[in-house]
């Protein structure tokens, strides 16, 4: 297991206001390998053609990688922030809800990187993202 500690998704869900929350990012599931959120598709992660916004889902991969990268360092002696993200848009969504599922590929000492696929409610892929998080001395 990569983890520190077991996930309490209800402590991950219960953070102050962030970007995440104010688009309605959850925390839903995770194993030994896996960290999941979905996001609602709705007027606040839509572009104006009413479809879902490419930020959106870089703000979804981008918020579940860097939490996944948290939940491996001591937070005490360290912060995990975002260092790279790159994501391909392959499939459009109007309504519904999105999920991303995020993996490791690597997880460094000073760097972890991740892949985030994000699927749709019938599990096709929407965007594919990877990750890159600096891990560095706490400030």
């Amino acid at each position: 297991m990569i983890w520190r500690t077991p996930i309490n998704l209800d402590e991950l869900n219960n953070a102050p206001e962030y970007m995440g929350t104010f688009l309605g990012i959850k925390f839903t599931e995770w194993d030994e390998n896996s960290l999941t959120a979905t996001m609602p598709v709705n007027r606040k992660t839509h572009q104006p053609q009413g479809i879902l916004h490419g930020g959106a889902s870089v703000v979804l991969a981008e918020t579940i990688g860097s939490y996944a990268s948290a939940l491996i360092i001591d937070r005490e002696k360290y912060a995990a922030v975002g260092l790279e993200v790159n994501a391909n848009h392959l499939r459009p969504v109007s309504d519904g809800e999105i999920k991303g599922i995020c993996e490791p590929i690597h997880i460094g000492r000073r760097t972890h990187v991740w892949n985030i696929k994000i699927v749709n409610k019938d599990d096709k892929l929407v965007c594919i993202s990877r990750l890159t998080v600096a891990i560095i001395d706490h400030p």
